[in-house]
């Protein structure tokens, strides 16, 4: 039972799916949550059911691709808190299509809001974390599309797997300074993401089982927030999550990136099923 009275969290792409889910649970676990989403009224719905709970918690407006506004962020977090124990990069968006009909602008959105915005989360708070003289955690959301690829979702998997080389270059610099990073990688989760995702070329015809494949097969967000607070505790790098959809495909990547082909190659398949 990890008790999280008196820590500071942030939480990035609070407002639904894992980043609603992780905010609840750290709230009930003690922890001052700070719920940052782009849609101002689902980061203020997140922070009133924790209030509502007995919980405390702080609502906020933020787009992770303006590094300004993360920046901004921060700036007001340190003001009122003096801290940060916890931060969780969470905010992600989905994509995937052919490569001839995906755009630049795809690509810059993508990267833009899945790396980048964790890039920019680790800019404006980890200095100010590492002054604060007490241990951290900085927890970024990757993709089990991070650790095995997928055909038909290159700017996803190039997101992601970024997220987690970044992660993984940062606990080595940090964790001896006290700052432990980490990156969850969440295999198929019942979340809005393909719902309000991205999608291109022949994979937009399946936009529709897709979504209905990810409801019926996807697991709960709870189970990764329950994930993150592990991590919180255990200081582990890499978690897959759910153990039962990633750790297979992960593990047979790492021994051969050739055998891993067949299984990239049939995401339509996959979702054709829905």
């Amino acid at each position: 039972m990890t008790d999280l009275t008196g820590r500071i969290a942030v939480i990035t792409g609070a407002g639904s799916g894992i980043g609603r889910s992780t905010a609840l649970l750290l709230a009930r676990h003690g922890a001052r949550v700070h719920a940052a989403d782009l849609h101002a009224a689902s980061a203020e719905a997140v922070a009133a059911e924790i209030a509502g709970a007995g919980g405390r918690a702080a609502a906020h407006a933020l787009d992770v691709a303006d590094p300004e506004a993360v920046e901004a962020l921060a700036a007001s977090v340190f003001a009122v808190d003096g801290r940060v124990d916890v931060l969780h990069n969470n905010a992600g968006i989905g994509h995937a299509g052919n490569v001839e009909a995906t755009t630049v602008e795809d690509w810059q959105r993508v990267i833009g809001v899945n790396l980048l915005g964790v890039a920019y989360g680790v800019q404006a708070f980890v200095p100010r974390m590492l002054e604060q003289g007490a241990p951290a955690s900085v927890i970024n959301t990757a993709s089990q599309a991070g650790l095995v690829p997928a055909a038909k979702m290159a700017p996803y998997c190039a997101s992601k797997y970024g997220v987690v080389g970044l992660s993984e270059a940062l606990n080595a610099e940090l964790s001896g300074r006290g700052i432990h990073v980490s990156a969850i990688c969440p295999g198929i989760i019942d979340t809005p993401i393909v719902a309000n995702g991205i999608m291109r070329g022949d994979v937009a015809a399946l936009h529709a089982k897709a979504v209905r494949f990810y409801a019926r097969r996807g697991a709960s967000p709870d189970e990764v927030a329950e994930a993150v607070l592990r991590t919180v505790e255990r200081h582990t790098m890499i978690v897959p999550v759910p153990r039962r959809q990633v750790t297979a495909p992960y593990l047979l990547h790492r021994l051969s990136p050739r055998l891993i082909q067949p299984l990239a190659r049939n995401m339509e398949r996959i979702l054709s099923r829905g």
